[in-house]
């Protein structure tokens, strides 16, 4: 492994670390909140609706050029009023200890504390286009039955994908049985593109 490879693991590491360390903290106090829920999907929102979207703003979050005070005052402006206290806090105090540049990571921390204290299982699921809320709830509640545990579905689109559709849980890909209930599903939603897609996804499992 070349020095720069090396330190690049070092640096993902670390900073995997921080994230546990921090969305622990994070999943703690909301818990004794009875918030744990709200806060997982209000974090969500911060990292996919605000710094997804908006380059420059992550840019300054993760600058140590930039005062930790301003990037506090930032955090009360953006989100005071649409977010918890205690989330506010949460990256204000974050901001305060310049980690603001780990906020990736502690999100992706807290959703696996939370599906770990759930008992809820994470399926992978890529398809050639986005979901539909309809076919996202069927899909879950479908997975839910077939592995009687909740399910909680991570997606990610690949307009390239051959079939429409691949559904992972840990290292299993579906076998025909699964396929089956998927395309007796696909019957049944509203969305003809979405029948078509798990159709070719349970003629492929199948083969």
């Amino acid at each position: 492994m070349n020095e720069a490879a090396e330190h690049d693991t070092v640096l993902d590491t670390g900073a995997e670390q921080l994230g546990k360390t921090y969305a622990r903290a994070l999943i703690g106090a909301a818990k004794s909140a009875g918030i744990a829920d709200k806060i997982i999907e209000q974090l969500g929102s911060v990292v996919d609706d605000c710094l997804a979207v908006n380059p420059k703003l992550r840019a300054a979050f993760a600058s140590p050029q930039i005062d930790d005070n301003e990037k506090i005052k930032v955090i009360d402006r953006l989100f005071g009023e649409h977010c918890d206290p205690l989330l506010v806090k949460f990256l204000k105090v974050m901001a305060g200890r310049g980690r603001l540049a780990h906020v990736d990571a502690v999100r992706a921390a807290a959703d696996t504390i939370h599906d770990e204290m759930l008992g809820r299982l994470v399926a992978t699921v890529q398809t050639a286009v986005p979901l539909d809320d309809a076919l996202r709830s069927n899909i879950e509640e479908q997975l839910g039955s077939i592995m009687q545990k909740q399910v909680r579905l991570s997606e990610s689109v690949d307009p390239d994908l051959i079939g429409g559709m691949v559904i992972r849980v840990g290292d299993r890909v579906f076998d025909s049985s699964v396929s089956n209930r998927l395309d007796t599903l696909a019957r049944k939603t509203r969305n003809g593109f979405s029948s078509q897609l798990l159709h070719r996804f349970g003629e492929l499992t199948s083969e």
